[in-house]
């Protein structure tokens, strides 16, 4: 090798770490200025679902409402879509408004004919239906889709569809509600 072809490769590998360091070599010049620099490929959005969820189910004047937060809760402790759980309830129980008396059942779960099976709060509902989905119906998956629970969950045909169709107005709520605002600080 000759000089040339070594400064050239010390150069590469000090970009290369440049690169790799990122926003921690960007941050720390910017620190030295009065303005605080962000950078937008490590820009990291704020988890915005429970006040999305909660806005979402207000709109049908959901009981479920207050509970946002243990649906988000659930969803990342059992690894399932955010939306599924309560997407569920919308379509059984049109997001908990008709449920057996006093059951606190909005999804259907071990109700047919007489046999109910109740729980002593929406919160204990969410915990139990989130943790069975995943023990039960998506073992096996990562992912959380309805239409791999709908054969076993529900004897409907289009149970997958319908519970798809709460997921995609959530998204769409999403969408519209739950942008995050830009601060800047000087």
């Amino acid at each position: 090798m000759n000089k040339f072809q070594i400064i050239i490769s010390v150069v590469t590998v000090i970009l290369l770490l440049l690169i790799s360091r990122g926003q921690s070599f960007a941050s720390e010049i910017a620190s030295k200025s009065s303005a605080s620099l962000q950078s937008p490929f490590n820009k990291v959005e704020p988890d915005n679902r429970t006040q999305v969820l909660e806005g979402f189910l207000n709109q049908y004047d959901s009981p479920l409402a207050p509970y946002a937060s243990d649906f988000i809760k659930n969803a990342d402790k059992y690894n399932l879509d955010w939306r599924l759980v309560a997407s569920i309830a919308g379509l059984e129980s049109t997001f908990g408004k008709h449920i057996p008396y006093e059951s606190y059942n909005g999804w259907g779960w071990g109700i047919y004919g007489d046999n109910i099976i109740i729980f002593n709060s929406w919160s204990e509902g969410i915990e139990t239906i989130s943790k069975g989905l995943r023990e039960r119906y998506l073992r096996d998956i990562e992912y959380s889709d309805p239409y791999i629970i709908g054969p076993t969950y529900a004897a409907s045909p289009t149970w997958a569809q319908r519970v798809s169709f709460f997921m995609e107005k959530m998204e769409e709520y999403r969408l519209q509600n739950g942008k995050s605002t830009l601060t800047l600080t000087i």
